[in-house]
């Protein structure tokens, strides 16, 4: 095999993990639920953030108000292809959990909002689409996408994943019950 070859093969599996500007590899911080700790590359922020978020009917809602439940952001774009390979896990995560004691925001970055809320209609996503109406906290900043943020009900950040991963297991289950 020629070099171009194996660069562009090296470069195709990249792409298969996170969406980014540089090459990313799918990483995951896996914290303890009673020690918050900080997404790696963010600033020391452990708690849930004061963030305003449109959803798809137009209205605003603060991520902040979400507290006293478990929480799970996902950052994604209608653009990224290993973000639209990992909804339908998540999706399945979300149809096993109490809503009552769940929450569940999937935060497109796409720069038109239409997309996103065109791609959930299509697909017929039952996931919560949202769009910042705010500057993204820095408990958010990650070298790439998908990325999913998982807060428990104090809002302790406890679980960090950067990358695509399955979330249809009994141990996201667990985590989120």
């Amino acid at each position: 095999m020629n070099f171009k070859l194996i660069a562009i093969i090296g470069l195709a599996l990249t792409s298969l993990a996170a969406c980014s500007d540089t090459a990313n590899k799918t990483t995951e911080t896996k914290l303890e639920v009673t020690a918050p700790v900080a997404a790696e590359n963010a600033v020391a922020v452990s708690v849930l953030p004061d963030f305003k978020m449109k959803g798809t009917d137009g209205s605003i809602i603060n991520l902040a108000d979400m507290k006293g439940k478990k929480i799970f952001v996902n950052l994604w774009a209608t653009w990224c292809p290993p973000c639209k390979a990992e909804i339908p896990s998540i999706e399945n995560l979300y149809s096993k959990l109490d809503k009552e004691k769940t929450v569940f925001v999937m935060l497109s970055l796409d720069e038109d909002f239409e997309l996103a809320k065109a791609y959930a209609q299509k697909n017929k996503m039952k996931l919560p689409v949202y769009a910042p109406a705010d500057n993204i906290p820095e408990v958010f900043n990650t070298n790439g996408i998908p990325a999913t943020f998982i807060f428990d009900e104090q809002g302790a950040l406890i679980k960090v994943n950067n990358g695509m991963d399955n979330y249809d297991t009994e141990n996201y289950v667990q985590l989120l019950k």
